[in-house]
């Protein structure tokens, strides 16, 4: 049993991953840094895993798991400021993945697992809202499919391949960090140094 007082996330923790972006030569191209962008997406979403399994364990209230979701959104999506430009585009995709991995959290303990549609079902609503440039909409499906994938359904991302590069398929990217963090969520471990 988690004592009650357990920090999910904490300010400190997001800065750390910022400042080793800040300083290393960052190339998406290259594997380390793709990684160390994926790391510090997936440690986010670790954190959001650990929060919704404590809730679904019975160990968080509703209300104690809505604040400490929002409090670790407040961290992630708050602007960040470097002065390389690539680095903060870099950032704001990380970023951009996991807006849908917070709604998505939300909603599953605000009203729990979507009933309508499967996960492939909302991924291609999602799509066709995006292309039809309603974006809400889009946000809307994919969160209602984040809440399928919290509940246990596989997100299968070669479903991912048939989407054009945009907003669904960043969401998508970061519900796949999430579901990989409710599979395993001890992946990534910030260095205790």
């Amino acid at each position: 049993m988690a004592e009650p007082e357990e920090t999910f996330y904490t300010e400190e923790r997001w800065q750390n991953w910022l400042t080793r972006v800040e300083d290393e030569d960052l190339d998406p191209e290259n594997e380390d840094s793709a990684r160390l962008l994926l790391n510090l997406q997936d440690d986010a979403a670790i954190a959001v895993a650990k929060i919704l399994t404590a809730y679904d364990d019975g160990d968080l209230e509703q209300e104690t798991a809505l604040d400490e979701l929002a409090e670790i959104r407040e961290i992630v999506l708050s602007e960040v400021e470097f002065d390389d430009e690539e680095k903060l585009m870099l950032i704001d995709g990380v970023q951009t993945s996991l807006v849908c991995v917070f709604y998505a959290a939300e909603e599953y303990v605000h009203a729990g697992p979507s009933e309508e549609g499967s996960v492939v079902d909302y991924v291609h609503a999602a799509a066709d809202a995006e292309a039809a440039d309603d974006v809400d909409a889009a946000l809307g499906y994919l969160v209602q499919a984040g809440t399928r994938i919290i509940d246990g359904e596989e997100l299968d991302m070669a479903v991912a391949e048939e989407i054009e590069y945009g907003l669904v398929s960043e969401w998508l990217n970061g519900l796949d960090s999430l579901q990989s963090a409710l599979s395993d969520p001890e992946v990534v471990e910030e260095d205790d140094g």
